[in-house]
């Protein structure tokens, strides 16, 4: 298994059929779609450290890690939630893999010049703050150091395994009440981080189409409430 060549073939290959999924699994709708703003968001990938030596053609999946961070507690959206670097498309912007890369770096600090862009994927609503987002596939070819560039916005920078993603003992479902209703979504507990709501379900769904994902038991719920 070439986990490069799979990310490579995901975005043609799942196109249609995710579009599909997302209208029928998810069942979200904007509040306010007339004045929704379009956001991107980066899915980076790498080899995992050990492995930056190797034929990147033959690195399989539990070789990789992936590209997160931890928005800061201070915010009014999303505040404290894990996320990919990305954020809504500014005039300047040729297109939505422009706009996702153009944030990772106001973001994280990373030399773009290592970034290869693998392919766009289907518009996901963001419900909660009225986004559609574009998920962006991309490689990470020439790693560079990443850090929190502005602490009012980002609380930590950091790449995770996929193979602990993967394991079936970190998923776990999320179960939210917030103002007297449950939200549920997938979700992952790694090294002590709290992957869930957005991110957790791109994650989920990111790993089902490509092929990776083993069984998990999605009665296996983890509840809080904010």
């Amino acid at each position: 298994m070439s986990a490069l060549r799979d990310l490579r073939g995901y975005p043609d290959r799942a196109g249609a059929a995710l579009a599909d999924e997302l209208a029928g699994r998810w069942n979200q709708t904007l509040t306010a779609p007339e004045t929704a703003k379009d956001a991107a968001v980066l899915m980076l990938f790498a080899a995992a450290p050990g492995h930056g030596g190797a034929d990147p053609e033959q690195l399989r999946p539990e070789q990789l890690d992936l590209l997160l961070l931890q928005r800061a507690t201070t915010l009014g959206s999303h505040a404290g939630e894990v996320a990919f670097p990305g954020g809504k498309l500014e005039p300047g912007d040729a297109d939505e893999a422009a706009a996702a890369l153009r944030e990772a770096v106001e973001e994280t600090g990373l030399d773009p010049s290592g970034v290869e862009i693998v392919g766009a994927l289907p518009v996901h609503p963001l419900p909660y703050s009225n986004f559609m987002v574009t998920p962006v596939l991309a490689w990470w070819k020439t790693t560079s150091p990443v850090y929190v560039v502005d602490w009012r916005e980002s609380a930590e920078v950091f790449r995770i395994p996929v193979r602990e993603l993967l394991d079936p003992r970190h998923r776990v479902t999320a179960s939210l009440r917030r103002a007297g209703l449950v939200f549920e979504s997938p979700a992952f507990l790694v090294r002590g981080v709290f992957i869930w709501g957005f991110t957790g379900k791109l994650l989920d769904e990111t790993f089902h189409y490509l092929g990776w994902a083993p069984e998990w038991d999605p009665e296996r719920k983890h509840h809080f409430t904010l």
